[in-house]
């Protein structure tokens, strides 16, 4: 058997320097071995040394790695799970991989993977990498399938097998994809922690059999309301793939501004955007597509209409192009929109949807083959139209009256004829597509059990519910067939608390959110809107909570947080690791006395 793909000495020196800037998280005082997984499956010191014949650790990070069924995996893995209270201590400069792919694209897929692994482990050291006497870690991944899509039917499951003999430790991943295989080392990775010498400790031996029970499990994030950097993004990104979490959502335009860089339509980002600062070009977003792309993670654009649309759109006069948008920033706003500033899409300007569809051209070229788009849909101010007299003209000369059911219709027209533009858009740069693509619309008005299948046909539309926890709307849906996308307003809106009578939702909160089983519900997402919001606290905003709604989406557990809590610590201080800056969510005191505090 040939190892190869060895980390280079110097990239890992670089890795290993970046790992010292940011600290080590969570390091204890040195205790000396006294560290003890009870029989309550908590870790905790033995001072006494009371427990004569007890597995001992030398830190608490070591005793999480296999105290309890599930150890230090975040998010709870499905299948069966074996750890071994024994360790390996080993340089991550001697680790050795084999990769087995059918394909050059996938064989580099899992390559790039490993470096990432090796990058996440190494910020893991506490002191010094390097150590003289150590076995070789030798790590073989095997992918069955060429197949790099990734959506709602990919196969995300992996079998993790660690065994460790006299010579060395052999690592066994074996997945249908390469996302599964993403999964298994991102798995592997909770199974290693620092040592208090130098080195890293590993389980000796273990069995991991996993796989997600929902296909889109995703966070969503606004960089319209205020304008967040592309390192934010991609330390959401990374926070993301160390969550298992597979579908990045960008409400990345909104009435407020639209940074977005439209190559056949340049209008949209000069008049749109906040400054030149504040924008992201097609190389931005092509570069982030594939970060994310590597790290297991789809980005789902959504380009928000017919409400929340405005500035961006506002050129449409002085082109000879009429009023692409309407009430933009209206005053007094609250008679026109939800919040300032107001602008909605012109439903009855052909041009409009012109543009529209130059916009989807630019999406469907910059993402991949397989991915759609959100479409918004969401906070319609019927009133806004009704007093726009362009809009209430051409209704009555389309033979309209001006009753709410007719501008349902005409909302629904709305979307009928994007929908009809993304599809002509697919068809030609994809002629091998066979069935159209669905896209997803936010619950609204439209969306109502009583009236949606006249407006939104099941077969195209998802519906990305925004409801509380005890609203019917969700199952109303699925009873109807619709399928659904879950973001609960009352636990799973991560911008509560910050404004108005909102509530904060703590990570217990977001974690006992349970979800329905039903074949028709894909997942859901949790959400960070930015108007409360900007790049100095958007992290500790998201993270941990987000990682709660993880494990929710990934496995679904019966029981509540109190279970969960000490995985959720150490999975923490691992997003701190890797340069995350996540909120605290208990004093460390608690973190460090296990079952003191709950």
């Amino acid at each position: 058997m040939i190892w190869k793909y060895a980390v280079t000495l110097i990239f890992l020196q670089y890795l290993l320097t970046t790992a010292a800037a940011f600290g080590s998280p969570g390091v204890e005082p040195d205790t000396s071995n006294k560290w003890i997984c009870t029989s309550t499956e908590l870790c905790q010191l033995d001072d006494a040394s009371n427990i004569g014949d007890a597995k001992r650790f030398e830190s608490q990070h070591d005793c999480r790695m296999s105290c309890g069924k599930y150890g230090a995996i975040w998010p709870m893995p499905t299948g069966s799970v074996s750890l071994s209270q024994d360790r390996i201590h080993f340089d991550p400069w001697k680790v050795r991989f084999n990769v087995v792919a059918p394909s050059p694209a996938s064989t580099q897929f899992i390559r790039e993977t490993n470096r990432i692994f090796v990058s996440n482990i190494i910020k893991e050291c506490l002191r010094n990498c390097t150590l003289e006497q150590s076995k070789e870690v030798l790590v073989k991944a095997t992918v069955n399938s060429t197949d790099l899509t990734l959506d709602w039917s990919t196969d995300e499951s992996y079998q993790l097998v660690i065994r460790t003999t006299g010579t060395a430790t052999f690592v066994d991943i074996k997945a249908p994809t390469v996302y599964g295989a993403r999964h298994a080392f991102e798995t592997l990775s909770n199974l290693i922690t620092g040592c208090k010498d130098n080195g890293l400790l590993m389980v000796s031996s273990a069995r991991v059999t996993d796989r997600p029970l929902y296909p889109h499990r995703g966070v969503l994030l606004d960089t319209s309301r205020n304008f967040m950097p592309l390192k934010q993004i991609r330390n959401t990104l990374d926070a993301m793939a160390a969550s298992k979490m597979n579908v990045f959502h960008w409400h990345v335009v909104d009435t407020h501004s639209f940074p977005l860089e439209i190559t056949r339509v340049p209008e949209m980002q000069r008049f749109g955007a906040y400054g030149a600062g504040s924008t992201y070009s097609r190389a931005d977003t092509s570069n982030m597509i594939k970060y994310a792309r590597l790290r297991g993670i789809r980005v789902l654009i959504e380009i928000d209409g017919p409400s929340h649309a405005g500035n961006g759109w506002q050129w449409g006069p002085m082109a000879g192009m009429g009023n692409m948008a309407v009430c933009i920033n209206q005053k007094p706003w609250r008679n026109y929109c939800i919040q300032p500033p107001c602008g909605q899409l012109n439903p009855v300007n052909s041009n409009m949807y012109s543009i529209m569809k130059e916009i989807y051209e630019d999406l469907a070229e910059v993402g991949a083959p397989e991915e759609t788009i959100h479409m918004g849909g969401d906070e319609v101010y019927i009133s806004c139209w009704n007093n726009t007299q362009e809009i209430t003209k051409k209704m009555r000369e389309m033979g309209y009256d001006l009753s709410l059911d007719s501008f349902y219709k005409l909302w629904s027209e709305f979307h009928e004829k994007n929908l009809e533009s993304w599809d002509e858009v697919n068809q030609r740069q994809y002629p091998h597509l066979k069935v159209p693509k669905s896209t997803i619309v936010w619950s609204s008005h439209l969306t109502d059990p009583g009236h949606i299948e006249k407006y939104l046909p099941k077969e195209r539309f998802i519906i990305q519910t925004w409801v509380a926890a005890d609203d019917p709307l969700n199952p109303a849906l699925l009873n109807m067939g619709y399928r659904v996308i879950v973001s609960t307003k009352d636990a799973w809106y991560l911008d509560h608390g910050f404004w108005g009578r909102t509530q904060y939702y703590n990570w217990a909160k977001v974690y006992n959110n349970k979800i329905d089983s039903n074949p028709n519900i894909l997942g859901g997402e949790v959400c960070m809107w930015s108007e409360f919001v900007d790049q100095n606290s958007v992290e500790a905003r998201i993270w941990p909570r987000a990682g709660a709604a993880a494990e929710r989406l990934w496995s679904n557990p019966k029981t509540n947080n109190l279970q969960a809590q000490y995985r959720f610590y150490r999975y923490r201080d691992r997003l701190i690791s890797r340069g995350i800056r996540p909120d605290a969510v208990v004093p460390k005191w608690c973190i460090l006395n296990e079952g003191h505090c709950m």
